[in-house]
């Protein structure tokens, strides 16, 4: 917004409004980003620390947790109260499928999570330096790779339940290293998207403050996606 008179700019009003209202801000978005990253933390070695007691009610907490969080997804002003449910859950399943690859693969699961930070921050820092722009093709292009994966990975479960196996979970050929490849890429993309949605929204001044939940808890599922895709594919180069 420009005005001849520097008391009239957007950033005085969106402070005002910051205050008077509640309005969503870029480190609002950032505190509660960090804040469901403790509560996934927490969950997730509570659940490697009692493995025993967790395992058995595994499909139980996933089923929940994706309940959460597609509720999530459609329920935006109940953000607030189902993202940390759903950090709390997803790090209770990360917790077990963890330990599991620590068991099978020593030193895996702390090599998965440094490259996941650190794809993050290469996204970041590419995003921000605009050496890759998010236009509206490329977005159109990650969402339909997102989906075509998504798609994939739920044909598979469906499968899976009529007794058919996919070779793709359990190979470790170079054809599947290399999806795998394509998959953790696409995963980093969305990164990009996250990163724009929440540029668009805290430039305005008229968006509420649940949308810094909903903002954050779409960045922790990205950072979910990417962490178990390099979990499997780390697990795979090493049995190649």
């Amino acid at each position: 917004m420009q005005n001849g008179n520097p008391l009239f700019n957007e950033n005085a009003f969106r402070q005002a409004m910051s205050r008077a209202e509640g309005v969503m801000t870029l480190q609002g978005t950032i505190n509660k980003t960090f804040f469901l990253l403790l509560l996934c933390t927490v969950g997730a070695l509570y659940s490697w620390h009692h493995i025993q007691a967790i395992a058995g009610h595994i499909w139980l907490i996933v089923t929940i947790t994706a309940v959460i969080g597609v509720m999530a997804c459609f329920a935006k002003k109940s953000a607030a109260f189902l993202a940390p449910l759903y950090a709390v859950g997803e790090g209770a399943v990360l917790g077990i499928i963890s330990a599991a690859y620590h068991a099978q693969y020593q030193g895996i699961v702390g090599q998965a999570i440094g490259i996941t930070f650190l794809v993050f921050f290469i996204m970041l820092f590419l995003y921000k330096t605009r050496i890759i722009k998010v236009t509206n093709g490329l977005i159109v292009g990650i969402t339909a790779a997102t989906g075509a994966i998504a798609l994939f990975y739920v044909i598979s479960m469906l499968l899976s339940i009529f007794g058919v196996n996919v070779a793709y979970f359990g190979s470790t050929s170079p054809l599947s290293i290399g999806i795998n490849l394509v998959i953790c890429a696409v995963a980093a993309f969305n990164f990009l998207l996250d990163f724009k949605f929440i540029d668009d929204l805290t430039a305005r001044i008229d968006v509420p403050k649940y949308m810094e939940w909903y903002a954050s808890f779409s960045l922790i599922v990205t950072l979910i996606w990417l962490y178990l895709e390099i979990l499997r594919l780390l697990g795979r180069m090493r049995d190649n």
